[in-house]
């Protein structure tokens, strides 16, 4: 990577990326639009093509030497995958239910990979214009409006009864049977990667998804919440990490704000 290009420069650049795709997405939400379904039955709109086009062009003008991989360019092999030691992960529209439901609730996911771990997110909210950025070992900031002073996050120490974030549109009866093992909580709705968000700003306890999601849909606000003092673990107790294996299906997980609780071992009691 050009040394021109990294820490501070590269974050705000992808910064830019994130927010021009969130205007292109913009520019879809305030008009009548389309609606077809992929082969997996999830929604896909003109929105999720014109931000996956600016944001994987963008990546690979300002990286070139850097792959990209794309919600909406799924297509590329584990034997080429594998070998890749720093990668582009990234979400153009993550919420597109939302989007349709034309809620808000969805946001712009870039995440750089290095190795297995994300190491670099920017999760930006296209209808308020809130973004919210980390990089590894730098701190997590959220900026509610462009120009505007960033804001350092921090997670909370989690006390009962717990604050959880949950899925607008994705929730499932094993979700509700592991939420009760916490005991007494308030469950609070959200699309896309704005769960994450909440506790990363300390609104929320946890997020926990007992249900499938993908790699892009986790790692740029993966890597807001662990540096804001979170951190994110399958229900085994597992830390989470990307491109470990041909499919890119998380396993079910717990993202927490109070990463010194055992949550794996709440979980199975």
């Amino acid at each position: 990577m050009n040394d021109s290009l990294r820490g501070d420069a590269l974050t705000a650049s992808v910064i830019d990326i994130a927010r021009r795709a969130g205007d292109a997405i913009l520019s879809v939400y305030k008009r009548d639009f389309d609606v077809e379904q992929k082969a997996d039955d999830s929604p896909l709109t003109e929105a999720d093509l014109a931000s996956h086009r600016i944001i994987v062009d963008s990546l690979r003008a300002l990286t070139p030497e850097i792959p990209v991989l794309s919600e909406e360019s799924v297509d590329i092999a584990w034997e080429t995958r594998r070998g890749w030691e720093r990668y582009w992960l990234v979400d153009p529209l993550d919420g597109t239910r939302e989007f349709v439901k034309r809620n808000g609730e969805f946001t712009v996911n870039i995440a750089l990979i290095e190795g297995d771990r994300s190491v670099l997110g920017v999760v930006q909210t296209p209808v308020t214009g809130d973004l919210y950025y980390a990089r590894h070992g730098h701190g997590a900031f959220r900026q509610e409006r462009p120009g505007e002073e960033p804001q350092r996050l921090q997670t909370r120490q989690a006390a009962a009864p717990l604050t959880i974030a949950g899925s607008r549109s994705h929730g499932s009866e094993r979700q509700r049977e592991l939420l009760t093992r916490l005991g007494e909580h308030e469950l609070i709705a959200r699309g896309s990667s704005l769960k994450f968000c909440l506790v990363a700003r300390g609104e929320a306890d946890l997020y926990l998804r007992a249900g499938p999601t993908s790699e892009w849909d986790t790692a740029a606000a993966h890597c807001v919440l662990e540096a804001a003092g979170g951190d994110v673990r399958t229900l085994s107790g597992e830390p989470l990490r990307y491109n470990r294996k041909d499919s890119l299906l998380n396993p079910e997980f717990i993202a927490v704000g109070d990463a010194d609780i055992d949550w794996a071992a709440r979980l199975a009691s």
